[in-house]
């Protein structure tokens, strides 16, 4: 399977406590219009965490059907119990997601060794391609450039999202192994397609899926003054929608331009008044507010 272009790390919006389907199905065609390649239900940016078991799979499902092979679909279903990771994964499997997206295990904090036999696990008992998501930052600790050599040499596990901060960290895996890299930083992306990445999985994008798409395709047909032009014009939105903790931002400025209500489940909540000001200030200066 083939990873590149720009997928969106799909919120989930909610209304009155529950998930918001008609709200949901209006994201993924308004992704499918701004032609990214693909959509992430479910992820940590779909807020994963506080959904039950049954949202979660009804919510690729929804995403699955309202796709309907226009895009791929990435199914987040990774868990730091890898028993409930291979369950959630050939659930998306049966309701026909294309791939998984598997966070690294977080909070129990595996060796290498465990992290390897987590993703294998998933990889063999679920024959769905798999894509690593390292994030050290909120998993407390990273999958080491040596382990992702050891796991892609599993046919299953086809490419790795790099969201630990470091345009360095594509070269050097590259440089041992033949696999797809993609962004986890709407800000890295054009630096990290510089060095070899394929693409990335965008938060911004949620917002603006035909500009992200149009940066990221201009520069992986090596048209960089384009795409660094892009890259300019929305790099604050980039930076802000990280003000508070993802998707809290993301999901305040959806909701500053009418695509969802601003709704959470704790433990997250709404933004602090100054921050609020602060991403709609840059919401103006990009042109989206």
């Amino acid at each position: 399977m083939e990873f590149r272009g720009v997928y969106t790390a799909l919120i989930t919006p909610f209304r009155n406590g529950a998930v918001d389907y008609d709200a949901l199905t209006a994201l993924v065609e308004k992704q499918i219009a701004g032609k990214v390649a693909g959509v992430v239900p479910v992820g940590t940016t779909g807020e994963s965490p506080t959904v039950s078991p049954e949202e979660h799979l009804k919510i690729i499902e929804a995403v699955v059907k309202c796709a309907a092979g226009r895009c791929q679909v990435i199914a987040g279903t990774g868990a730091n119990s890898t028993e409930e990771a291979v369950y959630l994964t050939n659930e998306a499997k049966a309701i026909g997601a294309d791939a998984t997206l598997q966070v690294t295990p977080y909070y129990n904090k595996p060796t290498q060794e465990g992290l390897y036999r987590h993703f294998s696990t998933v990889a063999d008992k679920c024959q769905l391609p798999v894509v690593l998501y390292n994030i050290p930052g909120r998993c407390g600790v990273p999958i080491n450039v040596d382990t992702i050599v050891r796991l892609v040499s599993n046919p299953m596990i086809q490419a790795v999202k790099e969201a630990g901060g470091s345009v360095d960290r594509v070269s050097e895996i590259l440089e041992q192994v033949d696999t797809a890299v993609l962004c986890g930083d709407d800000s890295l992306t054009v630096p990290m397609i510089s060095v070899g990445a394929q693409g990335v999985i965008s938060v911004a994008s949620n917002l603006v899926p035909g500009e992200l798409s149009a940066m990221v395709n201009a520069a992986l047909t090596g048209d960089f003054a384009a795409a660094l032009a892009l890259h300019r014009k929305y790099y604050r939105i980039f930076k802000d929608l990280f003000i508070e903790t993802n998707p809290i931002p993301i999901k305040a400025a959806m909701a500053m331009v009418g695509q969802c209500t601003e709704e959470y489940r704790l433990p997250l909540c709404e933004m602090a008044p100054a921050n609020r000001e602060k991403l709609a200030a840059a919401l103006k200066s990009c042109g989206i507010l």
